[in-house]
């Protein structure tokens, strides 16, 4: 007995200790451990709930964490579960088992703050957690979650207890419906890519009757229970009164987590006006603004930026974050349009791309066609009432410019014969250009001008080509005259040219002659100014040599005087003179004073005797006697002759002797004697 009662506790004790080392449940650091309820006092959970809240039977709320713990064998199980991490930079959804079914207006679970991002069951539960989807999200970090309650999908994978093969095909679907969404990352909107966000709700109250577009709420900072900021806290945005569908308010460059769930988010370029455009708003949303377009305006509502309809003011040049589904942005360019009437030339804004020639029946029959071009302005602060008027610039061309302007050249062209129209081209073009103005200003476009191109021929009349034909052929004849005429004025400039060449060539010796005829000027002014003083000085030396002259002959005079007077007289005196100056005549004419010839009359027997006189000595004496006066023959009583007489004879043989002596080289000639008369020949 002893020994069976020993073994019996001994047994006991074995099995005591093998029950209490079957409680024991290690869990890794890693790891959480889910327990499970399998039986209870208090029975099993409710047929709505799937966590046993009150210690029933089921799954329970709480979590092992890492550690030693010892639960009663056989009545709880606990499964190892990893702890769920979200990398950085992306988004974790949890899909609840258990709470409270969502309300018909919900597609996603309400947000429970005190559950502290899911890690509190039991808070969650008994704060009104809801079942499904949630609409919090869970951001970069490390939780330890009941997977029993929740289900986690991460980028790279889904965390949850398994419980049933159906509901893994719900998980499944869900995850991909989060990656088609690209959910698990956050909204990046980068400024170099110019792009905005466009956010639609899928969460929350409807849209009101008539509304298309959610509008904008909770977006004042100052307001905190009430900012959402940009949609990343669902609950604030859901307190602030937003609505599902697509919201008016439009993400801008930045980082966004966002629970793709809830909201998805389209990206689109932004709204840029270009320089020299503007851009007119026509809003699809807003409240109603009184017509600011005035009353003489019929053609619709202007209103305050804003409100619905067409906002008064236009858009400047810049880059707008314009949501394009609550409205329209019309852009119309405020510098120069050009419109051409033309189906082979098209601007580049292609407002003119239906355009074509006016076809035209002129006055004379001819139906050419007239190329057109029109240049005119829309005013930046009337751009939305031609956008009122018209809904944008390419109606308003198809539907009133075209029309008008056709019209206009066609009364035109019926005015004028196909010549005038070709030749008053410039006329009309000037004429066209101030009478449309008006017209233009009607629709609030300002017309800066008329361009008229060359009629051409169509496809009914060929006989244009002739007409003009002939006009080039007679501008052709113009032409040719004026080209004559401009090439002999061309010949003419050339002349010049060369003469200038020529000029330019001889330019030095030019220059050197100028220099030289200034040289020979001044030379000349100087030798003259040299005459003068010459002249002065041969004037001066002259009556110097006058006075002297006119001394010298009163001395003369006086000796003359004297010497008359010694020579017995005036007419002796004379007498010198004039056998001086024939004498000298004699000597320089060269005349023989030595007679070839020589007649004695009745002199001695050599010939030689003091009576012989030549017969040129004779006549010189005769001469002097009759014009003196003197009778050099002897008296009728044979007297001798005075002493005056034979002074003379004496002067007049000594200034005959140089002329004598200097025919001494002569012969000698003979002197035949024949009587008292003879004649003699010389050799």
């Amino acid at each position: 007995m002893p020994d069976l009662l020993g073994l019996i506790v001994l047994g006991l004790l074995i099995f005591v200790g093998l029950f209490l080392l079957a409680g024991v449940r290690i869990i890794p650091n890693n790891r959480v451990g889910i327990v499970e309820k399998r039986f209870s006092g208090k029975g099993s959970v409710k047929a709505d709930s799937f966590i046993a809240l009150n210690k029933e039977a089921g799954y329970q709320p709480e979590l092992l964490r890492g550690g030693i713990t010892w639960k009663l064998p056989y009545q709880y199980n606990i499964q190892l579960a990893p702890l769920v991490t979200i990398s950085q930079g992306q988004i974790g959804y949890v899909f609840a088992r258990d709470g409270s079914p969502l309300a018909p207006t919900q597609s996603l679970a309400d947000v429970v703050p005190e559950a502290k991002n899911f890690q509190d069951v039991e808070a969650f539960l008994k704060n009104g957690g809801q079942r499904g989807p949630q609409r919090e999200i869970l951001r970069e970090g490390t939780y330890a979650l009941n997977l029993a309650q929740f289900i986690v999908f991460t980028a790279d994978g889904s965390y949850y207890l398994p419980i049933s093969r159906d509901e893994e095909g719900i998980f499944k679907r869900m995850a991909a419906l989060i990656h088609e969404r690209d959910g698990f990352k956050p909204v990046v909107i980068k400024g170099a890519d110019d792009m905005v966000g466009i956010v639609t709700v899928h969460d929350g109250p409807s849209l009101q009757q008539g509304e298309i577009i959610a509008p904008t709420v909770g977006d004042d900072p100052a307001v905190a229970t009430t900012y959402h900021n940009n949609f990343q806290d669902t609950e604030k945005f859901l307190i602030a009164g937003g609505r599902r569908g697509r919201q008016l308010q439009v993400l801008t460059e930045g980082t966004y987590y966002i629970n793709r769930l809830f909201a998805t988010v389209e990206l689109i370029q932004k709204t840029i006006i270009d320089v020299g455009s503007v851009g007119v708003v026509v809003s699809y949303v807003g409240g109603k603004s009184e017509d600011l377009s005035g009353v003489d305006y019929k053609h619709g509502e202007m209103v305050e930026q804003g409100a619905k309809g067409v906002w008064d003011a236009a858009l400047m040049p810049g880059k707008y974050a314009f949501n394009t589904y609550a409205g329209k942005v019309i852009t119309v360019p405020t510098t120069n349009i050009i419109l051409k009437w033309n189906k082979d030339e098209v601007g580049e804004h292609r407002f003119d791309a239906n355009l074509s020639a006016v076809e035209l029946i002129t006055k004379d029959a001819f139906e050419p066609l007239l190329p057109l071009s029109v240049v005119m302005h829309i005013d930046y602060r009337k751009a939305p009432l031609v956008i009122q008027r018209f809904g944008d610039i390419k109606r308003l061309v198809e539907q009133t410019l075209d029309p008008m302007v056709a019209a206009y050249f066609k009364n035109i062209g019926q005015t004028r014969t196909l010549i005038q129209l070709i030749q008053e081209r410039s006329q009309i073009q000037q004429q066209s250009s101030e009478e449309m103005k008006e017209r233009f200003a009607h629709y609030n476009l300002e017309l800066e001008e008329v361009l008229i191109g060359t009629p051409s021929s169509s496809a009914n009349d060929r006989k244009i080509e002739e007409i003009l034909a002939q006009l080039r052929d007679r501008q052709i004849a113009t032409e040719q005259v004026e080209t004559y005429g401009r090439k002999q004025t061309a010949a003419a400039k050339e002349r010049e040219l060369r003469q200038a060449e020529s000029i330019a060539k001889q330019q030095t010796a030019l220059t050197e002659s100028e220099i030289s005829i200034t040289i020979q000027g001044n030379e000349g002014r100087a030798a003259y100014q040299r005459a003068l003083q010459d002249a002065a000085k041969i004037k001066a030396i002259a009556e110097a040599e006058a006075e002297r002259d006119a001394r010298i002959g009163i001395a003369r005079a006086v000796a003359v005087e004297e010497q008359v007077r010694a020579y017995g007289g005036p007419q002796f005196q004379v007498l010198q003179q004039a056998l001086d100056r024939f004498s000298a005549a004699v000597e320089k004419s060269g005349i023989d004073i030595v007679p070839k010839m020589v007649i004695n009359n009745g002199g001695g027997a050599d010939g030689n005797g003091s009576g012989a006189n030549s017969a040129f000595e004779a006549l010189m004496a005769m001469l002097l006697s009759e014009k003196l006066g003197i009778n050099l023959t002897n008296n009728s009583d044979n007297e001798p002759p005075n002493e005056d007489i034979k002074r003379i004879r004496e002067s007049i043989l000594k200034s005959l002797n140089a002329p004598v002596a200097q025919a001494t080289d002569a012969p000698a000639p003979a002197t035949p004697t024949n009587g008292s008369k003879g004649e003699a020949k010389g050799s």
